[in-house]
């Protein structure tokens, strides 16, 4: 008998022992955030932020993260990673402008922080959300080998596949809670290709085991064919070009602007629709275009609130310094300059010479640049000094990005024949990346159709649309909605997520 207590008794304390090494190696407490300047309540849930280094080299690949934890179970709640796109533009932009935490209120005097509100639209009401700097380089995140500033697709899906088995580690607590990847614009690369890379971590027994369940786009590039061939029908369907121009354009281009662009008539009509949309927000076409202080002096080089290659279609005497990878909130697919002409939905944001900084048309971007480069912000939040990582922009030109992956409707339609979820989305208002091509991409995979093309309620109006296909693909447009659609319809982008992630009916 008294074996048999002694047994129960080290029993008891090999496994105390266990949970208190269990319990050492969850959440690191030196990541944990406690208070944010400009914010005076308490938080509805634990936040965590900080980096991961990604290649055993501290002057190599170091990632950071932004951790919410849900504020209803964190427990049980999907884990969500966000991603922003460009290539090179931070996910804080959706922490700050579109379904992060808080509400960001401009400072009355003149250099104040803004002020902040918790967020009743955030998507931390439903799930567990990181909000990744990634790739390296953009952001907060940073090396002091400026080689690994140079990337691309599949380099960056690699790179943060490792960072989320790096991140498991470290919140072990949450290895076993639904996993989803989210993102907009050029996260229409990021995502596909990173979900791929998880999924065969899956087959290959990558340890720990992720969770991945599925995944969603926000108006996101996927394909130069069908988002090469988007804008100009959009721009008719919008009555922002005539039927006349928009006739002389399909029949001088053959009904493919992307590929016959080149052709001196079709180019020439192609003109014509840039000067009918020049001057509208490409982001949203119902809302003002924000014009920076310095919008005189921008104007006086040429450029307006269109991208430049817009405004130089046509150009022949010489070759248009085109980069190889395009930055702004999102970017359609490059396509090969040939003769100095550039094809009409080919975005190309200045930046200045002298800064990493690029500049994305129509946007004011000051709240999150003066918060997230206050000092006191970036100490608690744990971002390296100014001096180590660099300033915070929304969209940087100090990584070399290569569009390497191709076309991603092969990937779409790898992971949906796996089982995976996929929920692509556009804001209907977009000019960027427009509806027109991602409801053309989806139904071009070939899928049977179980739920018709139908409206989606939300708040007892109709919110969009939405088109269900087999093999758990759906297609969902929110009515209104500019590119960031959480950005202009919180509400309503709250309400798909919550549903969808549920595996309710949107």
């Amino acid at each position: 008998m008294a074996e048999h207590y002694y047994t129960k008794f080290f029993f008891l304390i090999k496994f105390y022992i266990y949970c208190i090494l269990l319990s050492s190696e969850a959440a690191p407490s030196g990541s944990l955030v406690t208070k944010l300047p400009g914010f005076a309540g308490t938080f509805p849930s634990k936040h965590y932020s900080g980096y991961i280094n990604i290649d055993g080299n501290p002057s190599g690949k170091n990632i950071f993260y932004y951790f919410v934890s849900s504020e209803r179970n964190p427990t049980s709640d999907a884990v969500v990673l966000w991603l922003n796109g460009g290539p090179g533009c931070s996910s804080f932009d959706g922490f700050v402008y579109e379904h992060g935490p808080f509400s960001f209120e401009v400072g009355k005097a003149k250099g104040s922080l803004p002020k902040l509100h918790l967020n009743p639209f955030s998507w931390s009401k439903v799930s567990n959300i990181i909000y990744l700097d990634s790739p390296t380089g953009v952001g907060f995140s940073y090396s002091k080998d400026p080689t690994k500033y140079t990337t691309g697709d599949l380099q960056t899906a690699s790179d943060t596949h490792t960072f989320l088995l790096k991140w498991f580690e470290q919140f072990p607590e949450f290895i076993s809670n639904p996993f989803y990847i989210a993102g907009e614009s050029y996260a229409g690369i990021y995502v596909p290709t990173l979900a791929s890379e998880i999924a065969k971590g899956i087959k290959n027994g990558d340890k720990p085991v992720i969770n991945l369940k599925g995944y969603m786009v926000g108006n996101g590039v996927t394909d130069p064919y069908f988002d090469g061939n988007a804008l100009v029908p959009f721009a008719h369907g919008m009555a922002l070009i005539s039927d006349e121009i928009y006739e002389a354009a399909r029949v001088a281009c053959k009904g493919n602007y992307y590929a016959n662009y080149d052709e001196a008539n079709c180019n020439q009509k192609l003109q014509r629709v840039s000067q009918a949309i020049d001057g509208l927000n490409i982001y949203d076409v119902l809302e003002p275009c924000y014009h920076s202080p310095d919008t005189a002096k921008q104007k006086a080089k040429g450029n307006s609130s269109l991208p430049l290659s817009f405004q130089q279609l046509g150009m022949t005497d010489k070759p248009l310094p085109v980069r190889k990878r395009i930055f702004g909130r999102a970017w359609p697919f490059e396509a090969p300059v040939r003769d100095g002409i550039v094809p009409l939905w080919h975005t190309l944001a200045a930046s200045s010479a002298t800064t990493s900084r690029i500049t994305v048309p129509c946007f004011d971007d000051e709240v999150a640049t003066s918060w997230l480069n206050n000092k006191a912000v970036r100490k608690a939040i744990h971002a390296a000094p100014e001096s180590v990582s660099g300033p915070w922009d929304l969209c940087t030109s100090r990584i070399s990005y290569n569009h390497d992956s191709g076309s991603m409707i092969p990937y779409h339609k790898n992971l949906t024949m796996q089982g995976y979820q996929a929920l692509i989305f556009s804001g209907d208002h977009d000019m960027c990346v427009p509806f027109t091509g991602s409801q053309s991409w989806t139904r071009s995979i070939g899928y049977k159709i179980i739920d018709e093309w139908r409206p989606w309620i939300s708040n007892s109006q109709v919110a969009g649309y939405v088109q269900g296909y087999d093999h758990n693909l759906t297609y969902l447009t929110i009515k209104g909605a500019g590119h960031t659609v959480p950005e202009y319809k919180p509400h309503e982008a709250l309400d798909f997520i919550s549903r969808w992630l549920e595996g309710k009916p949107i």
